[in-house]
């Protein structure tokens, strides 16, 4: 009789730290109760679970009930608990002393809370570099999960993939399981008899001395989150029909993962090239190199030879998102710079709060972007930046900073100027702009500079001209959220337009021409000097901080003549956490004027507020003397699961003036709401 084949079948849910709690109760309702509901009636079906640190603490704390059920499922011997990093990050990329302590953190709180500690662990994205083995074998995690195209660029056949394999780095081994990517794509997307008559397929090609695996560990939210399958899966019942179809079926039988590790030798030693899953290593290219490789593989597939050959076809790698995104990348070095200062105190003057914030900052939704990823959404950028900020405030308590200091923070071979006090940090460019790229505000834990400059992305030619609407999918089952094309809003030309510049603050022209700058000696380290020529004339900006107010003052020196016809003007990129929601309003003098999501224009302008719910305080501007005000919201398109999307990213507010007199001073004050 044919031997069954091992179906190890594991989920993955996550939910990005600062994601809007009715985001998170609404995949509750749709995915986390129904499929630990449906579970738990067939407690024959074993299986494995990863949730991560932040939405099993929002479940815990929201959904007792719901966490009481997975606890009795993993006291009955039904789930397996799977680690990770306790806020999801990518382990290649967080400093060494970061990967131990939040594995170690999330293992801790799977033990406290559901009763056990897991041998297995959760890649964040399936990011594989090999240096990540030791900081696993350390924490005593025997074994992860990639994808089976990992192993296939390492060099091996598809049909080796029915078992794990061994990897060793600096003397450290761990066991590497292949996720099926036929199991990926069926799973639930084909009906139910399909994906059921494939795994039993699985048991006729078995090796002789050896137990076969189907290996599966995927994202739980395909199952009722993702368009069209919570009516599929669960109101169609396509979960039920499976989990008895597998029951039912005598060649195949579930089993956990740590069960097949111990009774099953290891395939081999393998070494796997750094990679991810397939698709993003698309997402990871800039548009042009992204345009190739995509014509390349559907030439590959049209012609037949994709499969045979596919190892061959690697795009970029996950860290590209650092060169590709300055935004990303500038999050990621503030982060690491914050992880050495943290490392540096002394252990006595470390606090929970300081290591709760740092793990919080390498969460890795808001670090990149593609179908999923959440660089383009500002609240997880938002909940990076609340972080770094809190954190680089307890720092400063415990070892403070010079008032005004310059280094290189993003390596990418411009300095920054850094002026700080107690209540404001200011950041400074020193390109040719002499622009701020970061403004927080300690009290309010925000970033006022965290904007997203526009790029044109390789997804983008899906809907020039016309969008196509049609979707390759099986037959007889639903589409992949991969292959819709769909969209959330009218997208037009106009919306797809790359910036010119970078949208920081105070970015100028002269005449409708961008301003360059040089750096001038200062006579105060409170101070930056910046000057521009036009002509004979000289353009005089200088920068400073004080309490908590940021005052930029511009003036000029030179021939005065025709001075009248010089239109000056600055583009101030303010990140408002409302962004266009009835959050955010503009008030003058006890009177709203309109929300941030529609256009505004004030002619002899000195005041406004910018009020923001969200943020719990407001930024009041000043401009002395009176200069004309306009405003208007700043989108970006970007793509999602749930289709084309134009999200605000700032309050882009211009202010205009003619040098009538020789000094223009403009100033942002930050206040916290009582």
């Amino acid at each position: 009789m044919t031997q069954p084949v091992s179906l190890l079948f594991g989920v993955h849910a996550h939910q990005p730290i600062g994601n809007f709690p009715e985001v998170v109760k609404d995949a509750h309702e749709r995915c986390y109760r129904p499929f630990l509901e449906t579970l738990f009636r067939y407690p024959e079906f074993h299986f494995a679970v990863h949730f991560s640190g932040w939405l099993l603490d929002f479940l815990l704390e929201h959904y007792p009930q719901d966490m009481a059920i997975l606890r009795e499922m993993v006291k009955r011997g039904q789930v397996e608990l799977f680690g990770a990093g306790e806020t999801e990050p990518v382990l290649a990329v967080i400093p060494e002393q970061d990967r131990i302590g939040q594995i170690k953190t999330f293992s801790s709180k799977l033990k406290k809370n559901l009763g056990q500690k897991p041998q297995g662990a959760w890649l964040t994205e399936r990011v594989w570099e090999a240096t990540v083995v030791p900081s696993l074998a350390d924490c005593d995690i025997r074994y992860v999960i990639v994808d089976d195209y990992h192993f296939i660029c390492a060099g091996k056949d598809q049909a080796e993939l029915d078992g794990y394999f061994s990897t060793e780095e600096n003397r450290r081994t761990l066991d590497l399981f292949p996720i099926s990517e036929q199991l990926r794509y069926k799973l639930p997307f084909s009906p139910a008899n399909d994906a059921i008559a494939y795994l039993a397929s699985l048991a006729d090609h078995q090796q002789p001395n050896r137990q076969s695996a189907a290996i599966y560990f995927d994202d739980i939210e395909k199952f009722g989150i993702w368009p069209e399958t919570y009516h599929w899966v669960y109101t169609e019942g396509w979960l039920e029909q499976f989990i008895q179809g597998v029951l039912a079926s005598s060649r195949i039988q579930t089993q956990h993962f740590r069960d097949y590790h111990a009774h099953e030798k290891t395939r081999g030693i393998v070494y796997l090239p750094t990679t991810s899953y397939i698709e993003m290593s698309e997402w990871t290219l800039p548009a042009i190199p992204a345009h190739t490789y995509a014509d390349l593989v559907q030439r590959a597939k049209i012609e037949g030879w994709y499969e045979r050959s596919k190892s061959f076809l690697r795009g970029g790698i996950w860290k590209n998102f650092f060169s590709r995104y300055p935004e990303s990348n500038w999050m990621h070095k503030r982060m690491l710079g914050l992880s050495a200062r943290y490392v540096a105190l002394p252990a006595k003057q470390r606090t929970s709060t300081m290591q709760q914030c740092l793990y919080a900052s390498q969460a890795n939704d808001a670090y990149w972007h593609g179908l999923f990823g959440g660089l383009y959404l500002p609240h997880l950028r938002r909940a990076i930046y609340n972080n770094l900020i809190e954190l680089e405030a307890l720092l400063d308590q415990c070892q403070p900073r010079p008032t005004h200091y310059e280094e290189d923070t993003d390596l990418d071979g411009i300095n920054e100027i850094y002026l700080q006090n107690s209540q404001l940090q200011a950041v400074i460019k020193l390109n040719t702009y002499a622009s701020l790229c970061e403004l927080d505000a300690y009290a309010l834990k925000h970033n006022f500079a965290d904007t997203l400059t526009c790029q044109t992305e390789h997804y983008h030619r899906k809907i020039q001209p016309e969008p196509r609407q049609e979707a390759n999918h099986h037959q007889s089952g639903i589409a992949s959220a991969h292959d819709r094309i769909s969209f959330k809003h009218v997208i037009s030309q106009t919306d797809l337009q790359p910036d010119t510049h970078p949208q920081h603050l105070f970015v100028d022209h002269l005449n409708g021409n961008l301003l360059t700058y040089q750096k001038l000696p200062a006579d105060d380290d409170k101070t930056v000097c910046f000057q521009s020529t036009h002509g004979q004339i000289l353009i005089n900006k200088q920068i400073r901080l004080k309490q908590n107010q940021l005052i930029v003052t511009y003036g000029s020196d030179g021939d005065m003549n025709g001075k009248e016809n010089l239109q000056m003007q600055t583009e101030i990129n303010l990140a408002m956490p409302s962004c266009d929601g009835p959050g955010g309003r503009y008030r003058q003098q006890k009177r709203n004027l309109a929300g941030f999501g529609l256009p505004l224009e004030i002619n002899d302008f000195e005041s406004i507020m910018l009020e923001d719910d969200t943020l719990k305080g407001s930024v009041i501007l000043h401009a002395s003397p009176a200069v004309i005000f306009q405003a208007h919201p700043h989108f970006s398109v970007s793509q999602s699961e749930g289709g084309f999307e134009k999200i605000m990213q700032a309050v882009k507010i211009t202010l205009i003036w003619t040098f009538v007199t020789n000094q223009q001073k403009i100033c942002l004050e930050f206040k916290k709401r009582d």
